[in-house]
């Protein structure tokens, strides 16, 4: 059975990393990353609600009538 040659492994794995690096380089500098949004002021313009002036009748379910 014939074995397998490793000598040019090395050379082939530490060829391999920097390349690998230069790739991860060129694709993280093609992404666009988005800034984030600017706070804005919005004018808050307080709304009446009908039921903030008056008092509200609370009315129990027909099935807990209260009897006095």
């Amino acid at each position: 059975m014939p074995q397998l040659n490793t000598s040019t492994w090395f050379i082939t794995i530490i060829t391999m990393l920097p390349a690998l690096y230069l790739i991860m380089q060129l694709k993280l500098l093609k992404m666009t990353y988005y800034f984030a949004p600017s706070q804005k002021t919005f004018d808050v313009q307080p709304f009446n609600n009908p039921w903030q002036l008056k008092w509200t009748k609370i009315y129990l379910p027909p099935s807990q009538l209260h009897h006095s």
